[in-house]
């Protein structure tokens, strides 16, 4: 690490934290409503994004910084399984061109926001969505977290802040700044802030990846260099764990954790709070039919960028945390002009996914627990800011985590809200596709899965790091078969049985069911069919056309 700050990286930095930052208040102004006050175009950009807008907006969505840090820092630290986020992102696409056409058609047809505004109108429960959006809130928090980790891990890296024996308002005082920022344009333009952004922050990340895979191999001399250097550090063994660091190529104990990562993760993304909300922002269902077929040129992006975890232990990069493996591997290889541009990348990689997800936290809050359980009669005036006050207080809550946690668990925490994520898939996916289970058992299957999932990922103790007793992974021996896989998917197996059984049971003693609100055409309408835009709600109908 060179002393000191990177004066010349640093300037490039605020440069382009500048320019996205005049872009974020600018947003106000593009695409401007008649009536903003409402949550349909504050938190929703007016429903009005076409193809290509949606495209970015979902990149930039998906590919976060947490992609850009700590994908190739798990690939750094143990390996192979690191790369599980790259087949992970090859099948949800055409998992999600199969249920994310319906989820917008009948969203759009009803006016919902939020995917518990559609369990609560399909399944009649104010429970059951209530579950669902305390879900979505809970897991969002560590995801936004980890946005403002990566920033930090680029600060850190240029120097900026002082070291660990600084006074803690000074060392943090320029991520307080950042998320003032971020705050402060999220607040004023709403989702169009970050789908404005999306196109900068694409743009620097297709160009530093494409000058880091050419450009950082042929200084280290070239690829068989890197996988040879790679090789002879995974086979060193670790002190503290008495195994190897890792492996260059997954062996067969590990295969079952590495799949079952995979497939888990998978079926989670598009449950996240912040994925639906970009898709219900698109103007029509062929938008999202088309973003599914061209999304998965992001896959691509993510395995040339994984490879940067190998190139790290070639170049000889050691960081006590494996965060700031990508930011000091750009620092070392790169010139300081280019070291600036790959840590703006990072930052803004960042900022549009944190304002997404806050947006979409604080719309689950408005909508399906103020305005359900606290004020039913608010107005869209009032929705709308109290989802702005909401997204600035999400954002707090997350600022806390990253300034009093050890950033090393962030990535876990992560980990953690995808196994509570992926236990809203039954009453979201299944209600998409049948009214057949019973709201009362999607509520027992969420729960059981849940408190499964929480308790024992509590018991899994970190493989690296002696102190850390609880949340130390994701993985754990699977009940009867054993061998050892992603607890998500475990918990959302356990999730789906008892859904099953308790649905055959309430039937059959005649339970109430609960009022389904919509119709079986409901699901595949689009925004030019008749009806369509009469009966959205007053504030929104029209909205984006």
């Amino acid at each position: 690490m060179k002393d000191g700050v990177n004066g010349v990286a640093l300037g490039v930095f605020i440069f382009f934290f500048l320019l996205v930052t005049v872009l974020g208040f600018l947003a106000a102004r593009w695409r401007k409503a008649e009536n903003e006050h409402s949550l349909d175009e504050w938190g929703l950009g007016g429903r009005s994004f076409g193809t290509w807008i949606t495209w970015f907006l979902l990149g930039g969505d998906l590919y976060t910084a947490y992609t850009f840090v700590a994908v190739p820092a798990a690939i750094y630290a143990a390996g192979a399984s690191g790369f599980f986020a790259v087949p992970y992102t090859i099948l949800v696409y055409p998992l999600i061109f199969t249920f994310l056409p319906r989820l917008w058609s009948v969203s759009h047809k009803h006016g919902y926001v939020t995917t518990s505004d559609f369990v609560r109108g399909r399944f009649g429960s104010k429970g059951l969505s209530l579950a669902v959006a305390l879900t979505g809130i809970l897991a969002t928090m560590p995801y936004i977290a980890l946005q403002l980790v990566g920033i930090q891990a680029v600060l850190d890296v240029m120097g900026v802040g002082g070291g660990e024996n600084t006074n803690w308002f000074v060392k943090d005082l320029p991520l307080l700044i950042a998320f003032g920022v971020l705050a402060a344009y999220t607040y004023s333009s709403g989702l169009r802030a970050p789908a404005l952004i999306a196109f900068v922050k694409d743009a620097l990340i297709y160009i530093v990846i494409a000058v880091a895979i050419i450009y950082i191999p042929i200084k280290l001399g070239g690829f068989d260099d890197i996988f040879a250097k790679a090789g002879h550090a995974f086979s060193q063994v670790n002190p503290t764990t008495h195994k190897p660091r890792g492996a260059l190529v997954s062996g067969e104990a590990q295969q079952w954790t590495y799949a079952t990562l995979a497939l888990g993760s998978a079926l989670a993304l598009f449950m996240y709070p912040h994925s639906i909300t970009a898709t219900l922002s698109s103007k029509s269902r062929e938008v999202i039919r088309r973003n599914t077929t061209i999304l998965p040129l992001y896959s691509l992006m993510l395995g040339l960028l994984a490879l940067l975890g190998f190139m790290a232990i070639a170049a000889g990069v050691k960081v006590q945390n494996g965060q700031l493996a990508i930011p000091q591997l750009f620092e070392d290889m790169f010139p300081d002009w280019f070291t600036g541009i790959a840590f703006a990348a990072i930052g803004i990689g960042a900022l549009v996914p944190a304002a997404i997800m806050s947006i979409a936290a604080a719309n689950l809050f408005t909508r399906n627990i103020y305005k359900d359980f606290i004020k039913p009669e608010a107005t869209p005036k009032q929705e709308a800011q109290v989802s702005k006050i909401v997204s600035l207080l999400v954002k707090v809550g997350a600022l806390v985590f990253v300034l009093t946690m050890d950033k090393t668990v962030a990535i876990n925490f992560q980990l953690l809200g995808g196994i509570w994520i992926l236990q809203t898939f039954p009453a979201l996916v299944g209600g998409l596709f049948t009214r057949w289970f019973h709201r009362w058992a999607l509520l027992a299957g969420w729960a059981v899965g849940m408190v499964y999932g929480t308790l024992v990922a509590y018991g899994v103790p970190s493989p690296t790091n002696p102190g850390q007793k609880h949340f130390g992974g994701s993985a754990k021996e699977i009940p009867g078969i054993g061998e050892i896989g992603y607890i998500g998917l475990t918990a959302f197996v356990l999730n789906v049985l008892v859904t099953v059984v308790l649905t055959l049971v309430l039937k059959a003693v005649k339970a109430p069911e609960g009022v389904d609100e919509t119709r079986p055409e409901d699901y595949t309408a689009d925004a030019g069919d008749p009806g369509v835009q009469s009966e959205l709600p007053p504030a929104t109908a029209g909205a984006g056309h």
